[in-house]
């Protein structure tokens, strides 16, 4: 198994696709009216697909799961980059930080970050911060599911691929009263040819997570939440 895609929810897949397809620099992949893939491949890392699908409505705050992008020494000249392509300001009420906090042409928070030496060998994408009711449980959870190993790094737990190349996958405690909608942003998982489908959810199950059965019709892939309730999706292997 391994961690494939980043998929955001989105009223105009095609517009909120290409923002983010500028903002990181990927290649684009499909550009659909109902959907807008774009892959991000970090040299000796992972390859990650960033997917727009169509939802009927705006998302609702606050998010569980959001990007945090390299910035370093030339935060000012980035923010002032990603404003051109289409972002905002944003007050979440973070006060005095070192980083800068835009939303994407949808609303969707994200974080334009400061120097820091554990971005070294990122790429664009620096973090993906992660809301978790247990960070401990849920980072094992998470590094079982997709092969990123414990490393050290800002959050209470930390993952990376085992390049240490590429975005840290980062567990944070979540905020008063947990999950209560459909995170806007999810993780999805593929299958490689060795891994039974069956044995991969029994092990979902034997770690704290749980299939979900939503009525979407007849997918190609499985719905599933981890312990603290946010979903993902896990995909069939290739063909």
């Amino acid at each position: 198994m391994f961690l494939e895609n980043l998929v955001f929810d989105a009223v105009e897949p095609q517009r909120l696709g290409r923002f983010w397809e500028a903002v990181v620099g990927s290649e684009r992949l499909t550009d659909e009216p109902d959907g807008f893939e774009t892959r991000l491949s970090i040299e000796g890392g992972p390859v990650l697909d960033l997917c727009f699908q169509r939802v009927p409505e705006p998302p609702s705050p606050p998010p569980r799961l959001h990007l945090d992008l390299l910035g370093g020494d030339r935060q000012i000249e980035e923010v002032e980059r990603l404003l051109g392509l289409g972002a905002r300001h944003l007050d979440i009420g973070q006060r005095d930080v070192p980083w800068v906090v835009l939303a994407d042409p949808e609303g969707n928070p994200f974080c334009v970050m400061e120097e820091r030496a554990v971005y070294a060998d990122t790429g664009p994408i620096a973090a993906l911060p992660l809301d978790s009711a247990d960070p401990d449980r849920d980072a094992d959870f998470w590094s079982w599911l997709t092969g990123w190993p414990d490393a050290a790094g800002d959050a209470p737990r930390s993952l990376r691929h085992p390049s240490l190349r590429g975005p840290w996958l980062e567990l944070f405690p979540e905020r008063a009263g947990g999950k209560s909608a459909k995170n806007r942003l999810h993780l999805d998982i593929r299958l490689e040819a060795a891994d039974d489908p069956d044995g991969v959810a029994a092990g979902i199950a034997e770690r704290g997570g749980r299939e979900l059965h939503p009525e979407w019709g007849d997918l190609p892939w499985r719905v599933y939440a981890d312990p603290s309730g946010n979903e993902f999706c896990v995909l069939l292997a290739r063909s």
